[in-house]
């Protein structure tokens, strides 16, 4: 049996907080921009702060797990 809470949660967490996808903070010419496809270097560092808090929550705080087999 795997556990495959890490894989699953990582790849939603990455889709849905890729920067300019959905939405972006700090958008380029506002605060906050939504289906903009553009990024910045700082909206790259803000989505990837959001996504280590958000996964460490998930994984380590809350203790999700998905089984196989």
């Amino acid at each position: 049996m795997a556990d495959w809470a890490p894989v699953l949660i990582g790849v939603l967490l990455f889709v849905l907080l890729s920067p300019g996808l959905l939405f972006q903070i700090p958008g380029n010419n506002r605060p906050v921009e939504f289906g903009s496809f553009k990024t910045n270097g700082k909206a790259v560092f803000v989505h990837t702060v959001i996504f280590f808090g958000a996964f460490t929550i998930l994984i380590l705080a809350v203790g999700v797990h998905i089984y196989t087999g």
